[in-house]
């Protein structure tokens, strides 16, 4: 809601339809994440997560609250908007890594491949229903209320940490060893199973995931609608996406043809939103597209939790959210500047382009490999996603 709230606000009001300025924006908000990754990764496996995550959404309680009373009064500037962002992303570079790997801190290992199939879930699902509610309300009510109750709603969450039995959580083991942020590097390096993960999210994140530009500028620019039917593509989309996190949470081990195959159908209905005629026909085909989206990035964060071992997984996950999130970054102004460029279309075709991009990258792989299976059924002495467990050490 916040980012959606805030976007309106550079592409109405600060600025006369800037794509450009939204990008920088949207930079400066994911940058801290492919910056902190190193720390953050450590601090998720070194400290109490629990904890740490009431630090992190205390801080983007403060910097949301400064930026909404900023907005309410009328005092709000472009580089003010700038340093808001930067700020509530460093809170959100190290947020993400320490959120992902509490998730199966809080089940018994039997009920992993759940936890982390809903919590994926609920992350991805946040990002695509939050644009519909923040839709909806800034044409009820304005712009700062948007932002106000985006500040108020990391009450909640505080409250809830704070709530938790802390007897009943089952913490992996903490590293306090010097060198952590080294071993890290080190243990992925040497995993070509989760490199291919990796390289897939980076894609999909950077170049696919760029619907808070693309939407915007093709219901302004390309279809002439208003917040509220802004708000309606969101919700459309959302749609697709909770079917498939529903479909997720009962997946027990996801396989890379399955996301191989959900990046090439994103791909087409990216391609299809690219020529669509007019805005219906654009809202009906958001829904595909998130579901197919959605069940890339649950299985792909679901296969990097399940592979690795629990004393790593802060680290790991560091990593792939930078990647995820840290694209954005390097994606986000080059879309912009294509929008501006090129017109709004092109910031849907980019996205195409970058997933049928991935699938010929990937499934070259696959073929060299010949093993179509990948990853194959884990026995007991066998690593879930890669070979057996002896190969690791």
């Amino acid at each position: 809601m916040g980012r959606i709230a805030q976007d309106w606000l550079v592409v109405t009001i600060l600025t006369d339809n800037s794509s450009l300025e939204l990008g920088w924006v949207t930079a400066l908000q994911f940058l801290p994440a492919l910056i902190c990754v190193p720390w953050a990764g450590v601090a998720a496996d070194r400290f109490d997560k629990r904890k740490l995550l009431m630090v992190t959404q205390s801080g983007m309680l403060v910097t949301g609250l400064i930026q909404a009373l900023l907005v309410w009064f009328g005092l709000i500037t472009m580089w003010q908007v700038y340093v808001l962002a930067f700020l509530s992303g460093i809170a959100g570079a190290f947020d993400a890594p320490a959120r992902q790997a509490f998730a199966p801190e809080m089940v018994p290992s039997r009920l992993i491949p759940n936890a982390v199939g809903l919590n994926t879930t609920s992350f991805n699902a946040a990002r695509l229903l939050g644009p519909a509610a923040a839709g909806f309300m800034i044409a009820w009510w304005g712009v700062a209320p948007a932002l106000l109750i985006n500040a108020l709603s990391f009450l909640p969450v505080i409250g809830s940490m704070m709530l938790m039995r802390v007897g009943e959580l089952t913490p992996a083991p903490r590293s306090t060893k010097p060198g952590a942020i080294r071993a890290g590097v080190r243990y992925v390096r040497k995993r070509s199973d989760i490199i291919v993960l990796l390289f897939i999210v980076f894609m999909l994140g950077t170049f696919g995931l760029n619907f808070q530009i693309s939407n915007i500028l093709m219901a302004t620019v390309a279809f002439g609608v208003g917040s509220e039917d802004f708000g309606i593509l969101s919700s459309i989309m959302a749609v697709g996406s909770l079917s498939a996190g529903l479909v997720a949470a009962r997946r027990t081990r996801p396989r890379l043809r399955m996301i191989v195959a959900s990046m090439a159908l994103f791909g087409l209905a990216m391609l299809v939103l690219t020529f669509s005629p007019n805005y219906w026909f654009y809202a009906v085909v958001l829904a595909p597209t998130g579901y197919f989206a959605l069940t890339v990035m649950t299985c792909a964060n679901a296969s990097v939790q399940l592979a690795v071992e629990p004393e790593m997984r802060g680290r790991v996950m560091a990593l792939y959210m930078a990647i995820f999130l840290g694209g954005t970054p390097l994606g986000s102004p080059i879309v912009g500047w294509i929008g501006d460029a090129f017109g709004p279309r092109w910031t849907v075709a980019i996205g195409a382009i970058a997933s049928f991009i991935t699938v010929a990258v990937v499934g070259l792989w696959l073929l060299r490999r010949n093993d179509w299976n990948w990853p194959g059924r884990a026995d007991k002495d066998e690593h879930p996603l890669d070979g057996p467990a002896e190969d690791l050490r």
